[in-house]
């Protein structure tokens, strides 16, 4: 695996643009190195990118991922971070179950609509078939 990444690198392996790539720098989470005008990116910044894409599919906000980030590396073993990490997980999963319950009861509702409106429909085809 090389040591340092173009953004073209890391955009194609990720999946990204390299405009989103530069978004992540401009707030600071990324920070390459520069030859003129290109950048160089260390397996650091590769790692960095790939913790935020995760974040992200794991619900988390920008902010919330780049705090988590930016623990990197402090002392302790990055305990704090995998705390952190930890907590923010705990946060997403409960959020996530108060949002799978709502579903519930909205499909459930749905549902109950639906069958209001089709015995509807059905008492009144009944009545125009009477008539």
């Amino acid at each position: 695996m090389p040591s340092t990444y173009s953004i073209s690198n890391l955009a194609s392996e990720f999946d990204v643009t390299t405009r989103t790539i530069r978004f992540y720098e401009e707030k600071g989470l990324l920070n390459p190195e520069r030859e003129g005008t290109r950048r160089i990116y260390t397996a650091a910044d590769r790692t960095k990118l790939r913790l935020i894409l995760r974040g992200k599919r794991l619900g988390l906000s920008l902010d919330e991922s780049a705090e988590i980030i930016l623990m990197y590396g402090t002392p302790g073993n990055n305990r704090k971070q995998l705390e952190t990490l930890i907590a923010k997980i705990q946060e997403k999963r409960a959020e996530l179950k108060r949002q799978q319950n709502d579903l519930r009861v909205i499909l459930k509702e749905l549902a109950d609509a639906e069958a209001k409106c089709r015995a509807a429909m059905l008492t009144h085809l009944n009545g125009d078939r009477k008539q």
